[in-house]
């Protein structure tokens, strides 16, 4: 993973009019962000964040209120960029009478491909995505993990460099899912670049570098996933010597009380000052530390916290 950044966001916003009166909406509210060439970049975010309309603008199906986004150096919707991206909606829609190998061929043939590489390329995504059984069957009878995978197959199809790909994990079971993140991972390894939204936060934790979490249109964290999960705090358990409120309420002071019981306190403390407290205070007053363990943040964790605020 380099430097170079394939995609970058400036100042993006977006404000709708809807309805007879022209209702002002404002989907997302001047956000900015950067992809690096061959990172796998999470764009997180509960239903109406803002994660999609981001996306369109990328795509150029909707243009900036305000702001700028270029690909490749060049402004979103570029025919040259166009050719360099594949994209996955988070409800793929095709012909429903089409089967797998003729609806990528459609897909080729607006991609800008020859006949000899568009059957080569469709005959190898189908088995590489897990359709090779349903070969013969129109897209029509496919179930949701099943069309999720003719879509991720369409977005593959041309050898795109960069990948945009809403909620691709979206109705697999663990094994598809688990077969469509090695797919992932497969296309970094051949140093392609990766944006996807997902609300499956063990998928994003387990696949992504570094992740943007938007709430009602405006970005709340950002960064790399490693240094989002850095330690959460210690959960401390002590055995009181007495019962004592005036020492409990001390100990809650330094921390968030898990567990009261009439001789022994369980807090969650963060930070090594507010830990130093507890362990100086507790010695004073001849308690015992019977355990403390140190909490990871996860991304699920994060992102409640950030929804609350």
């Amino acid at each position: 993973m380099g430097d170079e950044v394939v995609l970058e966001v400036d100042g993006f916003r977006k404000v709708f009019r809807i309805g007879f009166f022209r209702k002002r909406i404002e989907a997302v509210k001047g956000i900015s962000f950067s992809v690096k060439k061959g990172e796998i970049f999470g764009l997180l975010g509960p239903n109406g964040a803002g994660k999609t309309t981001t996306i369109k603008a990328m795509l150029r199906l909707i243009s900036p209120t305000e702001g700028e986004i270029r690909i490749f150096g060049r402004p979103a919707g570029d025919r040259k960029v166009a050719r360099r991206l594949g994209y996955m909606p988070e409800n793929p829609y095709v012909y429903q009478y089409l089967r797998p190998l003729e609806f990528l061929d459609l897909c080729g043939r607006l991609a800008g491909m020859s006949k000899n590489d568009r059957q080569m390329r469709s005959e190898e995504m189908i088995d590489r995505v897990g359709l090779a059984d349903a070969i013969d069957r129109p897209i029509g009878k496919f179930s949701k993990g099943m069309m999720q995978r003719i879509g991720l197959a369409q977005a593959l199809l041309h050898d795109p460099e960069l990948l945009v790909l809403d909620e691709p994990m979206s109705g697999l079971d663990p094994i598809g899912r688990k077969e469509v993140r090695d797919l992932l991972l497969e296309q970094r390894a051949r140093g392609k670049t990766l944006l996807f939204t997902s609300h499956i936060l063990s998928d994003v934790e387990l696949l992504c570098d570094r992740v943007v979490i938007m709430q009602k249109g405006e970005i709340t964290s950002e960064g790399k996933v490693h240094d989002l999960l850095e330690s959460a705090g210690f959960r401390v358990e002590i055995r009181l010597s007495r019962t004592s409120q005036a020492l409990k309420d001390a100990l809650g002071a330094r921390g968030k009380v898990v567990e009261d019981a009439e001789s022994r306190l369980t807090l969650r403390v963060e930070g090594e000052k507010a830990v130093e407290e507890v362990l100086r205070i507790s010695s004073a007053a001849g308690a015992r530390l019977e355990a403390m363990i140190p909490e990871r943040q996860t991304l699920e964790k994060l992102f409640l916290k950030n929804a609350s605020h």
